[in-house]
């Protein structure tokens, strides 16, 4: 049996996700894993010898020594032949997200859609969440689930969690502006304002039944007393509860 492969440390995700030749009507997409990013970032971006690169990710400099070459051949693939580079996947772990490495790999024709989780119903602050239940679909049914723990990183990192696990829609209740947007600009789908049994609510988005609110807000203030957040659309008694 070979080894498990050890876990990389991400220090950081991605500012951008995917990048393309201008004018490419190539559909090749290359997949770099988030660990082979992290070379690039971390040698050829912040200058560090790969010494130093395997001490800030944590592993041996032969592994760092492969992944920067395989990452620097996907690059040289781009440019020359001006394919698509897609970051996603790998065998990372982000600290801040220690559950990270623990999501299983996505199929090739698989969905993946996560909920806000908590009691098995649907979570109704995103930014807060402490747990996404994901859900993989394949041929219009779920055909496996995990639970994942989120160590309470705010709503920058969950994003951030949520593209890099590959995430294609997420089903929530209320939701800030600053996490809509960015969950848009990674391209993740969003179905804010639904709540209920998470199970049953995944059901009902693959029968095109879900109950949502596609305007649902989650409105945070500064002042004392936490805050105040928009209403719900369906019959789970409206707004935020604490």
């Amino acid at each position: 049996m070979s080894r498990p492969k050890r876990c990389r440390r991400i220090c950081e995700y991605p500012a951008f996700w995917s990048f393309s030749a201008d004018g490419s009507c190539i559909s090749d997409v290359i997949s770099m894993s988030l660990d082979e990013y992290e070379t690039i970032r971390l040698i050829d971006w912040k200058g560090l010898t790969q010494e130093e690169c395997a001490c800030e990710m944590k592993v041996s400099r032969a592994t760092v020594t492969a992944i920067y070459d395989e990452a620097r051949r996907k690059i040289a693939d781009f440019i020359v032949n001006g394919k698509r580079i897609r970051v996603t996947g790998g065998s990372y772990v982000i600290e801040s997200i220690p559950a990270s490495a623990d999501i299983r790999a996505k199929g090739g024709n698989a969905m993946r859609i996560a909920v806000t989780y908590e009691n098995g119903e649907v979570g109704q602050h995103f930014g807060k969440t402490e747990e996404f239940k994901i859900y993989d679909i394949e041929d219009g049914k779920v055909s496996s689930s995990q639970i994942i723990d989120t160590n309470g990183a705010g709503h920058g990192a969950l994003a951030g969690f949520l593209r890099a696990a590959e995430v294609d829609a997420i089903i929530c209740g209320g939701i800030g502006m600053g996490a809509r947007n960015a969950l848009m600009e990674m391209g993740i789908g969003l179905y804010p304002g639904a709540c209920g049994n998470a199970d049953d609510v995944v059901n009902a988005f693959l029968t095109g039944e879900l109950d949502f609110n596609p305007d649902e807000t989650c409105h945070h203030h500064d002042h004392e007393g936490g805050h105040d957040c928009g209403h719900h659309s369906g019959g789970c008694g409206g707004g935020c509860h604490h």
